[in-house]
């Protein structure tokens, strides 16, 4: 229902525009915001400057899993040689290690997000800014993102979009 409404408003303004402008041609382009956030160079970047950050904590996790397999698998074969205490305490390490690995592989997931979405404004702020460029130096008088039922090829201006982004 809203994004009907946002179109019907579109739709008003454009053919408001339209009347302002009087004999004046209006002209409209489209961004398809998901394959430029898909396409763009920025977007690679992004994610190898991610995975280089967080991948040292990645693999400290890793071998924390490892530990764990390995306490379990020992607990598994030396179960019954091992006395109640000896039994107690690796079961207890094994417990104490499975509780920080969980906490850190949450506390891993959380900050990926936050860089994550820091990255994500950041590089929507490069599209916004590509898309201003283009529109002013084509001339638009209205550039629509998305929730459009409909945009012809003739006013998408995604792939200008996307090589003014590969030139910074």
């Amino acid at each position: 229902m809203k994004q009907l409404f946002k179109l019907l408003m579109m739709a008003g303004l454009a053919l408001g525009l339209s009347a302002n402008i009087g004999a004046a041609e209006l002209k409209i382009g489209y961004v398809q915001v998901d394959k430029i956030l898909q396409d763009a160079p920025q977007t690679a970047e992004s994610g190898k400057k991610l995975e280089r950050e967080f991948s040292p904590r990645s693999l400290e996790l890793d071998k924390m899993q490892k530990q764990i397999r390995d306490i379990e698998s020992a607990l598994d074969k030396e179960g019954v040689t091992l006395s109640d205490t000896e039994r107690r305490n690796k079961e207890r390490d094994a417990s104490n290690l499975k509780i920080e690995f969980q906490r850190k592989q949450r506390e891993l997931r959380e900050d990926i997000n936050l860089r994550k979405n820091e990255e994500l404004s950041s590089l929507q702020d490069r599209i916004n800014k590509a898309v201003q460029t283009v529109s002013e130096t084509d001339g638009y008088d209205l550039v629509v993102y998305g929730g459009v039922a409909y945009a012809s090829r003739k006013i998408d201006i995604t792939e200008k979009v996307l090589k003014l982004l590969g030139k910074k």
